[in-house]
Protein backbone atom coordinates (compact mmCIF):
# COMPACT_ATOMS: atom_id res chain seq x y z
CA UNK A 1 0.00 0.00 0.00
CA UNK A 2 2.93 2.35 1.23
CA UNK A 3 3.97 2.48 -2.06
CA UNK A 4 0.66 3.93 -3.95
CA UNK A 5 0.93 6.99 -1.36
CA UNK A 6 2.51 10.36 -3.24
CA UNK A 7 5.67 11.04 -1.10
CA UNK A 8 4.17 14.57 -0.86
CA UNK A 9 4.23 16.95 0.94
CA UNK A 10 7.82 15.49 2.77
CA UNK A 11 6.96 15.02 6.44
CA UNK A 12 9.30 14.19 8.77
CA UNK A 13 8.86 14.27 12.25
CA UNK A 14 11.75 14.89 14.92
CA UNK A 15 11.69 14.14 18.65
CA UNK A 16 14.04 16.19 20.80
CA UNK A 17 13.13 15.36 24.51
CA UNK A 18 9.96 13.98 26.26
CA UNK A 19 8.39 17.20 25.58
CA UNK A 20 9.21 18.57 22.84
CA UNK A 21 9.03 17.76 18.92
CA UNK A 22 9.49 19.59 15.72
CA UNK A 23 6.71 18.62 12.50
CA UNK A 24 7.83 19.91 9.27
CA UNK A 25 5.50 19.83 5.92
CA UNK A 26 6.13 20.97 2.92
CA UNK A 27 9.10 22.40 4.58
CA UNK A 28 7.25 24.49 7.62
CA UNK A 29 8.65 24.02 10.91
CA UNK A 30 5.74 23.21 13.64
CA UNK A 31 7.23 23.24 17.23
CA UNK A 32 5.36 21.28 19.52
CA UNK A 33 5.87 21.75 23.11
CA UNK A 34 3.53 18.77 24.64
CA UNK A 35 3.66 16.18 27.55
CA UNK A 36 3.67 13.39 24.96
CA UNK A 37 5.02 15.12 22.05
CA UNK A 38 4.57 11.63 20.04
CA UNK A 39 0.59 12.05 20.06
CA UNK A 40 0.80 15.44 19.52
CA UNK A 41 2.90 15.62 16.42
CA UNK A 42 0.51 12.30 14.92
CA UNK A 43 -2.53 14.22 15.55
CA UNK A 44 -0.64 17.35 13.64
CA UNK A 45 -0.04 14.66 10.46
CA UNK A 46 -3.32 13.07 10.97
CA UNK A 47 -5.18 16.44 10.82
CA UNK A 48 -3.31 17.29 7.35
CA UNK A 49 -3.96 13.70 5.81
CA UNK A 50 -7.54 14.63 6.53
CA UNK A 51 -7.58 17.69 4.68
CA UNK A 52 -5.83 15.89 1.77
CA UNK A 53 -8.66 12.59 2.25
CA UNK A 54 -5.74 10.01 2.02
CA UNK A 55 -2.98 8.99 4.45
CA UNK A 56 0.43 10.41 4.51
CA UNK A 57 4.07 9.42 4.68
CA UNK A 58 6.27 10.37 7.65
CA UNK A 59 9.73 9.68 8.66
CA UNK A 60 10.08 10.12 12.65
CA UNK A 61 13.33 10.47 13.97
CA UNK A 62 13.99 9.58 17.66
CA UNK A 63 16.28 11.97 19.92
CA UNK A 64 19.09 9.53 19.33
CA UNK A 65 18.90 10.18 15.66
CA UNK A 66 16.88 6.50 14.55
CA UNK A 67 14.44 7.16 12.03
CA UNK A 68 11.01 5.57 11.42
CA UNK A 69 9.33 5.41 8.06
CA UNK A 70 5.42 5.50 8.93
CA UNK A 71 2.51 5.82 6.96
CA UNK A 72 -0.44 8.16 8.84
CA UNK A 73 -3.96 7.79 8.28
CA UNK A 74 -6.66 11.17 8.26
CA UNK A 75 -8.23 8.87 11.24
CA UNK A 76 -5.04 8.66 13.18
CA UNK A 77 -3.98 4.95 12.54
CA UNK A 78 -0.27 4.78 12.06
CA UNK A 79 1.58 2.26 10.07
CA UNK A 80 5.35 1.63 10.04
CA UNK A 81 6.47 0.30 5.95
CA UNK A 82 8.74 -2.55 6.26
CA UNK A 83 12.17 -1.45 5.25
CA UNK A 84 14.18 -4.54 6.04
CA UNK A 85 15.21 -6.08 10.23
CA UNK A 86 15.22 -3.43 12.45
CA UNK A 87 18.05 -3.52 15.12
CA UNK A 88 15.86 -1.61 17.59
CA UNK A 89 12.22 -2.08 18.26
CA UNK A 90 10.13 1.26 17.32
CA UNK A 91 8.25 2.91 19.61
CA UNK A 92 6.32 5.31 17.82
CA UNK A 93 2.45 3.71 17.96
CA UNK A 94 2.35 2.03 15.10
CA UNK A 95 -1.61 1.73 15.50
CA UNK A 96 -4.15 3.27 16.85
CA UNK A 97 -7.01 1.35 17.20
CA UNK A 98 -9.35 -0.67 19.73
CA UNK A 99 -7.38 -4.11 19.51
CA UNK A 100 -3.00 -4.40 19.89
CA UNK A 101 -1.40 -6.62 17.04
CA UNK A 102 1.65 -8.34 16.06
CA UNK A 103 2.21 -8.30 12.39
CA UNK A 104 4.04 -10.43 10.45
CA UNK A 105 5.35 -9.27 6.97
CA UNK A 106 7.44 -11.03 4.70
CA UNK A 107 9.20 -12.63 7.68
CA UNK A 108 9.99 -9.51 9.13
CA UNK A 109 8.65 -8.69 12.58
CA UNK A 110 6.47 -5.61 12.76
CA UNK A 111 6.38 -4.04 16.69
CA UNK A 112 2.73 -2.67 17.05
CA UNK A 113 2.71 -0.49 20.40
CA UNK A 114 -0.05 1.87 21.53
CA UNK A 115 -0.06 5.59 23.22
CA UNK A 116 0.53 5.30 26.78
CA UNK A 117 -1.98 7.34 27.89
CA UNK A 118 -4.75 4.57 25.94
CA UNK A 119 -4.56 2.68 29.05
CA UNK A 120 -7.76 0.79 28.45
CA UNK A 121 -7.13 0.57 24.80
CA UNK A 122 -10.18 3.29 24.00
CA UNK A 123 -8.50 6.55 22.31
CA UNK A 124 -8.23 9.68 24.27
CA UNK A 125 -8.51 13.07 22.45
CA UNK A 126 -6.51 15.80 23.10
CA UNK A 127 -6.52 19.16 22.13
CA UNK A 128 -5.06 20.55 19.25
CA UNK A 129 -1.81 21.96 19.49
CA UNK A 130 -1.81 25.64 19.33
CA UNK A 131 0.60 28.36 17.51
CA UNK A 132 4.22 28.42 19.13
CA UNK A 133 4.56 31.86 21.25
CA UNK A 134 6.45 34.49 19.77
CA UNK A 135 7.99 37.70 21.04
CA UNK A 136 5.09 40.32 20.44
CA UNK A 137 5.54 43.55 18.40
CA UNK A 138 5.68 46.65 19.99
CA UNK A 139 2.29 48.21 20.14
CA UNK A 140 1.34 51.96 21.54
CA UNK A 141 -0.46 54.92 21.47
CA UNK A 142 1.05 57.67 18.61
CA UNK A 143 -0.02 60.61 16.88
CA UNK A 144 -0.48 60.60 13.54
CA UNK A 145 2.35 63.09 12.32
CA UNK A 146 0.73 64.25 8.86
CA UNK A 147 -2.67 64.77 10.39
CA UNK A 148 -4.77 63.98 7.01
CA UNK A 149 -6.55 61.96 9.33
CA UNK A 150 -9.99 61.09 7.55
CA UNK A 151 -13.93 63.10 8.49
CA UNK A 152 -15.35 62.19 11.68
CA UNK A 153 -11.63 61.20 13.45
CA UNK A 154 -8.55 62.83 15.34
CA UNK A 155 -5.12 62.47 14.54
CA UNK A 156 -4.68 60.74 18.16
CA UNK A 157 -4.23 56.69 17.39
CA UNK A 158 -4.93 54.31 20.82
CA UNK A 159 -2.31 51.72 19.19
CA UNK A 160 0.19 51.59 16.36
CA UNK A 161 2.40 49.00 15.08
CA UNK A 162 5.12 48.98 12.21
CA UNK A 163 3.95 46.47 9.55
CA UNK A 164 6.64 44.85 7.16
CA UNK A 165 7.78 47.71 4.19
CA UNK A 166 5.17 47.65 1.10
CA UNK A 167 3.10 45.96 2.68
CA UNK A 168 -1.02 46.12 3.00
CA UNK A 169 -2.95 45.17 6.04
CA UNK A 170 -5.77 43.32 6.03
CA UNK A 171 -9.38 44.59 8.42
CA UNK A 172 -11.90 41.69 9.22
CA UNK A 173 -15.12 42.32 7.25
CA UNK A 174 -17.00 42.49 10.19
CA UNK A 175 -13.85 44.93 11.67
CA UNK A 176 -13.43 42.73 14.82
CA UNK A 177 -9.74 41.90 13.70
CA UNK A 178 -6.67 43.44 11.78
CA UNK A 179 -3.88 41.53 10.36
CA UNK A 180 -0.40 42.56 9.05
CA UNK A 181 2.60 41.13 8.18
CA UNK A 182 5.58 42.17 10.34
CA UNK A 183 9.39 41.67 9.46
CA UNK A 184 12.60 42.34 11.23
CA UNK A 185 15.95 42.69 10.17
CA UNK A 186 16.47 40.10 8.79
CA UNK A 187 13.38 40.75 6.53
CA UNK A 188 12.19 37.39 8.35
CA UNK A 189 8.01 37.78 8.08
CA UNK A 190 5.25 37.03 10.43
CA UNK A 191 1.57 37.63 10.11
CA UNK A 192 0.12 38.92 13.11
CA UNK A 193 -3.61 39.62 14.16
CA UNK A 194 -5.17 42.30 16.93
CA UNK A 195 -8.31 42.93 18.02
CA UNK A 196 -10.00 46.19 16.87
CA UNK A 197 -8.24 47.87 20.20
CA UNK A 198 -4.95 46.25 19.18
CA UNK A 199 -4.22 43.15 21.50
CA UNK A 200 -2.50 40.13 19.95
CA UNK A 201 -4.72 37.12 19.18
CA UNK A 202 -2.12 35.19 17.56
CA UNK A 203 0.89 35.22 15.48
CA UNK A 204 2.66 32.88 12.79
CA UNK A 205 5.85 32.72 11.08
CA UNK A 206 5.35 33.05 7.39
CA UNK A 207 7.89 32.41 4.54
CA UNK A 208 9.77 35.94 2.76
CA UNK A 209 7.86 35.97 -0.11
CA UNK A 210 3.98 35.67 1.54
CA UNK A 211 1.75 37.75 -0.19
CA UNK A 212 -0.32 40.10 2.01
CA UNK A 213 -2.96 38.79 4.66
CA UNK A 214 -6.52 38.69 2.97
CA UNK A 215 -9.78 37.53 5.05
CA UNK A 216 -11.58 35.07 2.42
CA UNK A 217 -14.09 31.88 3.44
CA UNK A 218 -13.16 28.77 3.45
CA UNK A 219 -15.24 25.58 4.34
CA UNK A 220 -17.96 28.38 5.43
CA UNK A 221 -15.36 29.50 7.73
CA UNK A 222 -13.97 33.25 7.80
CA UNK A 223 -10.29 32.93 7.54
CA UNK A 224 -6.97 34.82 6.96
CA UNK A 225 -4.54 33.85 4.41
CA UNK A 226 -1.53 34.13 2.37
CA UNK A 227 -0.04 32.62 -0.54
CA UNK A 228 3.42 32.13 -2.12
CA UNK A 229 4.51 30.63 -5.23
CA UNK A 230 3.94 27.01 -4.25
CA UNK A 231 1.43 27.23 -1.24
CA UNK A 232 -1.67 28.53 0.11
CA UNK A 233 -1.83 28.89 4.07
CA UNK A 234 -4.90 30.03 5.89
CA UNK A 235 -5.92 30.34 9.46
CA UNK A 236 -9.09 29.51 11.31
CA UNK A 237 -8.25 31.60 14.54
CA UNK A 238 -8.07 31.16 17.94
CA UNK A 239 -4.36 30.03 17.47
CA UNK A 240 -4.46 26.97 15.79
CA UNK A 241 -1.84 25.46 13.46
CA UNK A 242 -2.27 26.88 9.52
CA UNK A 243 -3.68 24.66 7.02
CA UNK A 244 -1.50 24.34 4.08
CA UNK A 245 -2.64 23.66 0.57
CA UNK A 246 0.26 22.88 -2.76
CA UNK A 247 -0.25 24.67 -5.41
CA UNK A 248 0.05 23.48 -8.69
CA UNK A 249 2.69 24.79 -10.82
CA UNK A 250 2.24 28.20 -12.48
CA UNK A 251 -0.93 28.85 -10.53
CA UNK A 252 -2.16 32.04 -9.10
CA UNK A 253 -4.65 32.76 -6.20
CA UNK A 254 -7.52 35.46 -6.80
CA UNK A 255 -9.75 36.33 -3.98
CA UNK A 256 -12.13 38.40 -5.77
CA UNK A 257 -15.28 36.55 -4.47
CA UNK A 258 -16.10 35.28 -1.24
CA UNK A 259 -13.34 32.15 -1.31
CA UNK A 260 -10.18 31.67 -3.63
CA UNK A 261 -10.13 30.78 -6.94
CA UNK A 262 -6.66 28.78 -8.00
CA UNK A 263 -6.29 29.69 -11.47
CA UNK A 264 -4.38 27.47 -13.66
CA UNK A 265 -2.34 28.38 -16.51
CA UNK A 266 -0.34 26.44 -19.65
CA UNK A 267 -1.26 22.65 -20.52
CA UNK A 268 -3.44 22.62 -17.45
CA UNK A 269 -5.03 26.03 -18.12
CA UNK A 270 -8.50 25.75 -16.02
CA UNK A 271 -9.35 26.94 -12.48
CA UNK A 272 -9.78 25.13 -8.64
CA UNK A 273 -11.55 25.78 -5.64
CA UNK A 274 -11.01 24.49 -2.43
CA UNK A 275 -13.43 21.79 -0.90
CA UNK A 276 -12.82 20.41 2.13
CA UNK A 277 -9.64 21.56 2.75
CA UNK A 278 -8.43 20.48 -0.80
CA UNK A 279 -8.09 21.55 -4.26
CA UNK A 280 -10.97 20.34 -6.38
CA UNK A 281 -11.15 21.34 -10.01
CA UNK A 282 -14.01 23.89 -11.12
CA UNK A 283 -16.33 22.46 -13.56
CA UNK A 284 -15.92 24.18 -16.69
CA UNK A 285 -18.72 26.10 -17.58
CA UNK A 286 -20.91 26.84 -21.06
CA UNK A 287 -18.81 26.75 -23.98
CA UNK A 288 -16.91 30.42 -24.52
CA UNK A 289 -17.99 31.66 -21.02
CA UNK A 290 -15.67 33.42 -18.41
CA UNK A 291 -14.76 32.34 -14.51
CA UNK A 292 -15.18 35.13 -12.58
CA UNK A 293 -15.24 34.14 -8.92
CA UNK A 294 -15.46 31.54 -6.42
CA UNK A 295 -17.96 31.56 -3.73
CA UNK A 296 -17.42 28.18 -1.22
CA UNK A 297 -16.35 25.62 -3.88
CA UNK A 298 -18.47 27.08 -6.66
CA UNK A 299 -17.31 29.13 -9.28
CA UNK A 300 -19.01 31.90 -11.04
CA UNK A 301 -19.17 31.90 -15.18
CA UNK A 302 -20.89 33.87 -17.48
CA UNK A 303 -21.06 34.59 -21.22
CA UNK A 304 -20.70 37.94 -22.28
CA UNK A 305 -23.91 38.87 -23.52
CA UNK A 306 -25.06 36.97 -20.52
CA UNK A 307 -26.70 34.79 -18.49
CA UNK A 308 -24.61 33.59 -15.63
CA UNK A 309 -23.76 30.19 -14.12
CA UNK A 310 -22.45 28.76 -11.16
CA UNK A 311 -20.72 25.47 -11.27
CA UNK A 312 -20.17 23.29 -8.53
CA UNK A 313 -17.85 19.87 -8.18
CA UNK A 314 -20.27 16.58 -8.77
CA UNK A 315 -23.08 19.04 -9.19
CA UNK A 316 -25.58 19.92 -12.13
CA UNK A 317 -24.70 23.46 -13.85
CA UNK A 318 -26.83 26.07 -12.60
CA UNK A 319 -28.12 29.13 -14.86
CA UNK A 320 -29.53 32.07 -13.91
CA UNK A 321 -31.31 34.39 -15.88
CA UNK A 322 -30.66 37.90 -15.65
CA UNK A 323 -34.33 40.54 -14.83
CA UNK A 324 -34.65 43.16 -17.16
CA UNK A 325 -35.07 46.26 -15.83
CA UNK A 326 -37.48 48.90 -17.28
CA UNK A 327 -36.36 50.18 -20.60
CA UNK A 328 -34.01 47.64 -21.23
CA UNK A 329 -33.31 45.45 -24.48
CA UNK A 330 -31.06 42.78 -23.93
CA UNK A 331 -28.17 42.28 -22.39
CA UNK A 332 -25.30 44.21 -24.08
CA UNK A 333 -21.99 42.43 -21.54
CA UNK A 334 -21.45 40.81 -18.29
CA UNK A 335 -18.95 43.19 -17.34
CA UNK A 336 -17.74 41.70 -13.93
CA UNK A 337 -18.74 40.26 -10.19
CA UNK A 338 -17.59 40.66 -6.69
CA UNK A 339 -19.21 38.79 -3.62
CA UNK A 340 -23.00 38.86 -4.13
CA UNK A 341 -23.14 41.12 -7.25
CA UNK A 342 -22.65 41.02 -11.13
CA UNK A 343 -22.02 44.38 -12.91
CA UNK A 344 -24.21 43.83 -15.99
CA UNK A 345 -24.78 46.89 -19.19
CA UNK A 346 -28.31 46.71 -20.64
CA UNK A 347 -29.29 48.15 -24.24
CA UNK A 348 -31.60 50.87 -24.11
CA UNK A 349 -34.48 50.68 -26.08
CA UNK A 350 -35.63 54.32 -26.26
CA UNK A 351 -31.75 55.29 -27.26
CA UNK A 352 -30.01 52.79 -29.23
CA UNK A 353 -26.58 54.68 -28.19
CA UNK A 354 -27.01 54.10 -24.73
CA UNK A 355 -26.54 51.53 -22.27
CA UNK A 356 -28.12 50.49 -18.74
CA UNK A 357 -25.73 49.96 -16.11
CA UNK A 358 -26.99 47.84 -13.79
CA UNK A 359 -26.05 45.81 -10.54
CA UNK A 360 -27.60 42.36 -10.22
CA UNK A 361 -27.68 39.77 -7.47
CA UNK A 362 -25.14 36.30 -7.99
CA UNK A 363 -27.81 34.63 -6.17
CA UNK A 364 -30.92 35.34 -7.88
CA UNK A 365 -29.93 37.10 -11.07
CA UNK A 366 -32.83 39.77 -9.98
CA UNK A 367 -31.51 43.44 -10.24
CA UNK A 368 -30.45 45.47 -7.16
CA UNK A 369 -29.87 48.54 -8.45
CA UNK A 370 -30.12 50.48 -11.94
CA UNK A 371 -27.70 53.16 -12.68
CA UNK A 372 -29.19 56.21 -14.92
CA UNK A 373 -28.40 55.47 -18.66
CA UNK A 374 -25.20 56.53 -20.35
CA UNK A 375 -23.55 56.91 -23.87
CA UNK A 376 -22.13 53.69 -25.23
CA UNK A 377 -18.59 54.00 -24.72
CA UNK A 378 -18.79 55.98 -21.17
CA UNK A 379 -18.63 53.37 -18.65
CA UNK A 380 -15.11 52.04 -19.81
CA UNK A 381 -12.87 52.54 -17.05
CA UNK A 382 -15.93 52.62 -14.14
CA UNK A 383 -14.50 51.08 -11.42
CA UNK A 384 -16.59 49.00 -8.64
CA UNK A 385 -16.20 49.90 -5.22
CA UNK A 386 -18.48 48.14 -3.33
CA UNK A 387 -19.01 47.91 0.64
CA UNK A 388 -17.87 44.20 2.17
CA UNK A 389 -21.22 44.75 4.68
CA UNK A 390 -23.37 45.50 1.24
CA UNK A 391 -24.47 48.84 2.63
CA UNK A 392 -23.41 51.14 -0.30
CA UNK A 393 -21.56 50.80 -3.39
CA UNK A 394 -20.22 52.95 -6.51
CA UNK A 395 -19.96 51.50 -10.12
CA UNK A 396 -18.01 54.49 -11.51
CA UNK A 397 -19.64 58.07 -11.03
CA UNK A 398 -23.04 55.91 -10.46
CA UNK A 399 -23.53 55.84 -5.83
CA UNK A 400 -25.98 53.17 -4.92
CA UNK A 401 -27.36 52.47 -1.72
CA UNK A 402 -27.67 49.04 -1.48
CA UNK A 403 -30.20 48.71 1.20
CA UNK A 404 -32.90 50.66 -0.92
CA UNK A 405 -31.75 49.91 -4.29
CA UNK A 406 -31.61 53.49 -4.93
CA UNK A 407 -28.56 55.33 -7.18
CA UNK A 408 -27.70 58.26 -8.25
CA UNK A 409 -24.81 59.72 -10.59
CA UNK A 410 -22.30 62.08 -9.11
CA UNK A 411 -20.83 64.05 -12.46
CA UNK A 412 -16.87 63.27 -12.94
CA UNK A 413 -16.48 60.91 -9.76
CA UNK A 414 -14.17 57.97 -9.74
CA UNK A 415 -14.48 56.30 -6.54
CA UNK A 416 -11.80 54.98 -5.09
CA UNK A 417 -12.47 53.33 -1.80
CA UNK A 418 -15.60 52.92 0.87
CA UNK A 419 -14.69 52.79 4.62
CA UNK A 420 -16.22 54.26 7.48
CA UNK A 421 -19.62 55.17 5.80
CA UNK A 422 -17.79 57.31 3.13
CA UNK A 423 -17.33 56.39 -0.33
CA UNK A 424 -14.13 58.43 -1.62
CA UNK A 425 -13.05 59.09 -4.87
CA UNK A 426 -12.22 62.40 -7.02
CA UNK A 427 -13.59 64.62 -8.96
CA UNK A 428 -11.18 66.33 -11.51
CA UNK A 429 -8.09 65.02 -9.47
CA UNK A 430 -9.98 66.72 -6.14
CA UNK A 431 -10.80 64.45 -3.60
CA UNK A 432 -13.95 63.92 -2.30
CA UNK A 433 -16.05 62.16 0.26
CA UNK A 434 -19.33 61.03 -0.43
CA UNK A 435 -21.59 60.27 2.41
CA UNK A 436 -24.47 57.58 1.99
CA UNK A 437 -26.92 60.32 1.99
CA UNK A 438 -24.74 61.36 -1.40
CA UNK A 439 -23.82 64.67 0.03
CA UNK A 440 -20.03 65.43 -1.23
CA UNK A 441 -17.42 66.42 1.01
CA UNK A 442 -14.27 68.19 -0.63
CA UNK A 443 -11.29 66.97 0.88
CA UNK A 444 -7.29 68.59 1.30
CA UNK A 445 -4.89 66.65 2.07
CA UNK A 446 -6.34 63.64 3.75
CA UNK A 447 -4.63 59.98 4.15
CA UNK A 448 -7.95 57.35 3.18
CA UNK A 449 -8.33 54.60 5.65
CA UNK A 450 -8.06 50.80 4.77
CA UNK A 451 -11.08 50.18 6.97
CA UNK A 452 -12.85 50.55 9.95
CA UNK A 453 -12.01 48.28 12.75
CA UNK A 454 -14.14 49.10 15.98
CA UNK A 455 -14.30 52.51 16.90
CA UNK A 456 -10.99 53.12 14.94
CA UNK A 457 -10.03 54.54 11.37
CA UNK A 458 -7.07 51.75 10.02
CA UNK A 459 -4.58 54.24 8.02
CA UNK A 460 -1.14 53.36 7.23
CA UNK A 461 1.81 55.35 6.94
CA UNK A 462 5.84 55.23 6.56
CA UNK A 463 5.35 51.65 7.06
CA UNK A 464 3.69 52.27 10.14
CA UNK A 465 -0.08 51.28 11.12
CA UNK A 466 -2.25 53.64 13.06
CA UNK A 467 -5.71 52.96 14.90
CA UNK A 468 -7.42 56.31 14.94
CA UNK A 469 -9.87 57.78 17.57
CA UNK A 470 -13.62 58.55 16.49
CA UNK A 471 -13.37 62.85 17.01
Amino acid sequence: MAEKIPSWPKVTIRLYDDHNAEVKIAGRSHPLNNSDPRAAAIQLVAERAAQLGRPMKVTAVEADGASWPLVVHPDGQVDAIDTGARKKKPIWPIVVALVVAVVLIAGTTLYVTVFSKLGDHKPVATASPKLPSLPEPSVEPYEFSPKTQPPGYTSHASWSVDIAKDSTPAIRPDGTEVAILSEDADSNRKVVVFNSEGKVLWQDKVPKDASNPVYTTIDSKVVLAVTTEDTLYYWEGDGAFPKEIELPDSATVQFFGKSPLIVLSGDNAGAMVVSGGVLKEAPAGPRLSTILLAEGDRALYALYGGPIYWTQPDKKTQQLDLQKPGGAGAVKQVVAASPDYALVLWTSVKSPDMVIPVVHSTASGKFVAVCKPQQNGDTEGWDWVPDPMRRAAAWGPCVINLSTGKSTIVPDFQPLSLAGGFIYGTIHSQLYAVSSNWSQHKLQDITRPWGIAGSHAIVVYNSVLYALDRS
